[in-house]
Parts: C-alpha cells; sequence; structure tokens
C-alpha cells in the first residue's frame, strides 16, 4: 500500500506526518513542562489546584522515595486509583525513577488484580485506600514488597482533606476494612523521600515506559508493551490534530480539558494526562464519572476546552436534566473514543453544545490513537476518521493480502504508536504482528474512497461495554468453576445504554442452580462491566460437529 488517499481530507495546517520527536523520553517531556509552566496550575480536583511545580516537586520527591526502596532499573510498579491528583504524580515519579508504570482498574476483584500483579511482575503498588482489602486477599501470592497507601484528602490540605477523608471512611463508609501492616501512607512517602534525592537514571526512546493491560482472546488479560517513543508520538499526533480547533482557545487563555474517563484506561492517559502535561493545559480530575450530578456540578465550576469521553457518559450527560446548568459555549474538542458513539447521541450533543463529537479509533497496543475525524468538521460522520499523522491503515483478508477499497476485512494498523509487543507473550505477539510491523485489530472495517474508515463488525468474541473490552473466555473461565455449572457461554448483545452488555447462557449440573446464585459468584470474581446483563439457563448449547460452541446463535 503506497498512497494515503485520506491526506485529502486532512484540516489545514496538518501534515501527513510528524516532525521528528524532540524528546528521548516521557520524563525529558515532562522536565520541560515543569520548568516552562510552573506557576500554571495542572490539575484540578474537588476545588484544590496544583501546579506544574508543585507536580515536580512531589513527584521528585516520591521519585526519590521509590529508589530508597532498592527497586533495580526497568523493575514494574502498579497504580490502583481513580482521577486523584496522587495519580500523575505517581506516574511522574515512576518514569523519573526509571520504573515502568502498570495501570490498574481500580475495580478489579482479587482474582483479576492478582493476575495483573503476577504477570507484570511489580515489586510495588501504589493503592487507594478504598480498594486496599481486595489487594490484602490476594498479596500473598504476588511479587509486591511495597505498598503506598493513598486517600482521597491527601492532597486536600489539611482540614479540607481530615473532612474528605471522614466522609470516605465513615459516613460513605467506602473503605472497607483491612490489614495491610507494610504499608507507608503517601503523604509519609513523600516526606521520606524529600529528605533523600533523586538519582536520574539514563532514560531514552525505547525503554518499556507502560504495561497497559487489555483483555486476552485466550481469556486471560495481557500487557502491551508501550515503549516511551510510542507513548510521546501518540501524543504528539493527537496535540497536532487538536490544533485546528484549539487554536481558536483567546490568546492568553489557559487551555482546560475534562478528565472524567479514568486515567487507568490508556485514551485518558495518553489524550488527558500526557497531552496536557505537554501543552500546559489545566486538566480537572473527575474520581467517578458515574456520579453525573457530581460531575456536572464540578464541570459547572470550569471554563473548559476539550472534552474526551465515551458514547456511555456524553449520552448520561446530555440527557441529564442539570446538563444545561454546565456553560459548554467554550468546548472546542469532543472526542468520543473507547466505543462507538451513537449517532442519536451525537446529534443530541451538537445541538445542546454546539461542538460536534469527533469519533476516534484506538487500541491499548496502539497507546491508543490511530485514526480520528477532522476537528474541523461540522456534523458527526459515523466513522472512526482517518489515520493520523505518521500512521498508516489497511484492510486485510484472513491471508493477510491487502483488500480493494469499499471490501471489508480486518483493520491493520501501521505507526510509531505501536506497540513493542505483549509482555513476555512472543506466541500471542506473533498472533497479531506482522513481520513487516503490521498491528491486526481484530476489528472488521471498511475503508471508502476518501480514506474514512468505518467498523461493520468485530472478528473476535469480545464483547464492548463502554468502551471497554469483555472477553468471553475470562467470563466463562470464572462461571464454569461454580459447582452447579455444567458448562457455560457468553456473548454480547446490544445494549441502549452501554452499547453492548454481556449475556451468559448456562446449562445447569445442579437443578437447583438460581440465578442470584451466578451473580452473586461474578460480583466476587468479575469487576462491574465484565458482569452479565442477562443470565439464561439452557438444556444445551449450539455446537459445531467437533464440538466448538456457536457463540453467534447465542444472540437472539
Amino acid at each position: 500500500m503506497t498512497d494515503r488517499p485520506w491526506l485529502k481530507s486532512y484540516p489545514e495546517g496538518v501534515p501527513a506526518d510528524l516532525p521528528p520527536s524532540p524528546y528521548t523520553s516521557l520524563v525529558q517531556l515532562m522536565e520541560e513542562s515543569f520548568r516552562q509552566y510552573a506557576d500554571r496550575t495542572a490539575y484540578s480536583f474537588m476545588g484544590k489546584d496544583l501546579t506544574f511545580g508543585e507536580t515536580d516537586r512531589l513527584s521528585r520527591a516520591f521519585a526519590a522515595y521509590l529508589q530508597s526502596l532498592g527497586l533495580a532499573q526497568g523493575d514494574r510498579v502498579a497504580i490502583m486509583m481513580p482521577n486523584v491528583p496522587q495519580y500523575p504524580v505517581v506516574v511522574a515519579a515512576i518514569l523519573r525513577a526509571g520504573y515502568v508504570v502498570v495501570n490498574v482498574n481500580p475495580l478489579y476483584t482479587a482474582r483479576e488484580l492478582e493476575h495483573q500483579l503476577k504477570d507484570s511482575g511489580s515489586k510495588a503498588i501504589v493503592i487507594i485506600e478504598n480498594f486496599a482489602a481486595t489487594l490484602e486477599k490476594c498479596i500473598a501470592a504476588t511479587p509486591v514488597q511495597h505498598v503506598v497507601l493513598c486517600a482521597m484528602g491527601d492532597r486536600l490540605g489539611v482540614l479540607k482533606g481530615a473532612l474528605v477523608n471522614f466522609v470516605v471512611r465513615k459516613v460513605k463508609k467506602l473503605v472497607p476494612p483491612f490489614q495491610l501492616p507494610q504499608a507507608v501512607r503517601f503523604n509519609d512517602a513523600i516526606i521520606q523521600g524529600e529528605r533523600g534525592a533523586l538519582r536520574q537514571p539514563e532514560i531514552n526512546a525505547d525503554d518499556v515506559a507502560v504495561l497497559q493491560y487489555t483483555g486476552g482472546t485466550t481469556g486471560v488479560s495481557k500487557g502491551a508493551v508501550l515503549l516511551h517513543r510510542n507513548v510521546i508520538v501518540n501524543l504528539l499526533q493527537s496535540q497536532l490534530w487538536n490544533e485546528p480547533a484549539m487554536k481558536k482557545i483567546p490568546a492568553g487563555e489557559q487551555s482546560t480539558g475534562i478528565c472524567a474517563l479514568p486515567l487507568y484506561h490508556i485514551f485518558a492517559f495518553t489524550v488527558g494526562m500526557m497531552l496536557s502535561m505537554r501543552t500546559g493545559a489545566k486538566l480537572v480530575l473527575i474520581p467517578n464519572p458515574r456520579d453525573l450530578p457530581a460531575v456536572l456540578k464540578e464541570l459547572s465550576k470550569h471554563r473548559f476546552h476539550s472534552f474526551p469521553a465515551v458514547n456511555t457518559l456524553f449520552n448520561g450527560l446530555v440527557n441529564h436534566p442539570d446538563f444545561k446548568q454546565v456553560d459548554w459555549s467554550h468546548l472546542k474538542v469532543s472526542v468520543g473514543g473507547g466505543m462507538a458513539v451513537q449517532g442519536a447521541v451525537a446529534d443530541k450533543w451538537i445541538k445542546a453544545t454546539g461542538c460536534p463529537i469527533c469519533e476516534g479509533y484506538g487500541l491499548s497496543e496502539t497507546s491508543p490513537s490511530a485514526s480520528c475525524n477532522p476537528v474541523t468538521n461540522t456534523q458527526f460522520t459515523g466513522t472512526i476518521g482517518v489515520p493520523l499523522p505518521s500512521t498508516w491503515m489497511k484492510i486485510i483478508d484472513d491471508e493477510g493480502r491487502d483488500l480493494p477499497q469499499g471490501q471489508p476485512g480486518e483493520i491493520a494498523i501501521k505507526g510509531p504508536q505501536v506497540m513493542a509487543g505483549y509482555w513476555q507473550r512472543p506466541d500471542e505477539t506473533a498472533k497479531v504482528m506482522t513481520a513487516d510491523g503490521w498491528f491486526k485489530s481484530g476489528d472488521v472495517g471498511v475503508m471508502d474512497d476518501k480514506g474514512f474508515f468505518r467498523i461493520v463488525d468485530r472478528k473476535k468474541d469480545m464483547v464492548l461495554v463502554s468502551g471497554f473490552n469483555v472477553y468471553p473466555n475470562e467470563i466463562e473461565e470464572v462461571v464454569v468453576k461454580l459447582s452447579g455449572v455444567l458448562e457455560c457461554a457468553c456473548v454480547g448483545v446490544a445494549d441502549e445504554k452501554t452499547g453492548e452488555a454481556v449475556k451468559l447462557v448456562i446449562v445447569r449440573k445442579d437443578p437447583e442452580l438460581t440465578e442470584e446464585q451466578v451473580r452473586a459468584w461474578c460480583r466476587e470474581n468479575l469487576t462491574g462491566y465484565k458482569q452479565p446483563k442477562v443470565v439464561e439457563f439452557r438444556a444445551d448449547l449450539p455446537k459445531t460437529p467437533v464440538g466448538k460452541i456457536l457463540r453467534r446463535e447465542l444472540r437472539g
């Protein structure tokens, strides 16, 4: 494939290819921003601001603390927190100290957490106390030797912090009891780190920056290995792509973004946190995007310009009675990612805000952004847009041959943001990476004559719930361990609210097994978005002559 038909759809001023990166590591990029924007607000959280200069100071101290634990360069450090100001501080510290960030979904069960900590070989974890009870259940089976405990109110000042922590612990009872005697409190770790000095390790573009875990087709979560250069390139691509809209912000006004997507998700990590770091933007951290009244109340206090979200969040907000209490008139870019944006939601959004949703596309394996609609569009296209600068996309058949324009096939992606492979899984890497560097996405798409791509289906059985990948094999593996289950199968079904939902079909071994018993087992072993919305009991499952379950026949 030599031509790039999409280039003629690029907005004016956006180059076909990225200029050479000025950075050898994310650390160099962050430290430049710390110097350049020291007095600017970097993060706003529950009415308290944290400047770039304070982020610099705190992350330097926490990096020195981590080094004092005796970790070796390249060791993995897990983070298990919602969107709180400690998150960006800890990310900066891990990278500055020469370690690798392992993002963990804070809602994981002990089973899911144990797998990720063992697979990544994480030696340390920074966790918010709300989820410490989960860690306590599995820590003995993991390589974790060091635990740092954060609390919601850690960085809110003495009085407000104490009040917030009291409400979280005692009033809302969001911190189940736990015993982690070896744990050190975040603020104490900062004090310890301030007494030491940060040794600056040599970090280069090909060093691992992040292990971003993604569901495995085999039911086991795999770590996409993202190098420093992968993440740098992707945030630079996003910056260039957004520039035609962001340059409309009045001169002298600080660009402000809303971070309602969780920072452990690669979309928020790169396009939210890392991009705002590079541009000196203020990021408003939303700890719980499910609490729509609280989200809208927070938004009403800010003048903001960019809002990356998933379809579920756009839909929930635009249909909420408090939506009009927010001033949306300064919004320049609404980026939809993680899952398909529905046309009806996009129509409502542009009518309500005047800012069209630009749908993009990407995966953990592509750091994540691979394509996006031009931010100069005045209407919703229903496509995933065109490849970003320096990115190539094509449609291939099952044998890997290029397919002509207009014919559906698997989307393959090539570009500097594509991962180095899966962590310690050469077999899995070989399934998705071609010898000449193309990543096979597993999504079935089609390209039109202007170079716009549209997703028509998924090649694999993955279910996409509110932008999160759910792999049927994992659900089935968990459910079949329940004593009354003979066999089971899991499929995705259409859902108005979440795009898709999980449907679980069970053949009982014990005729007394109830739906509530199944749901209780799933709650214990699977995080919220993986839990089945529909549980159905059948006498048998449809199968091929060789005994393979025909999942597609269960969708009806």
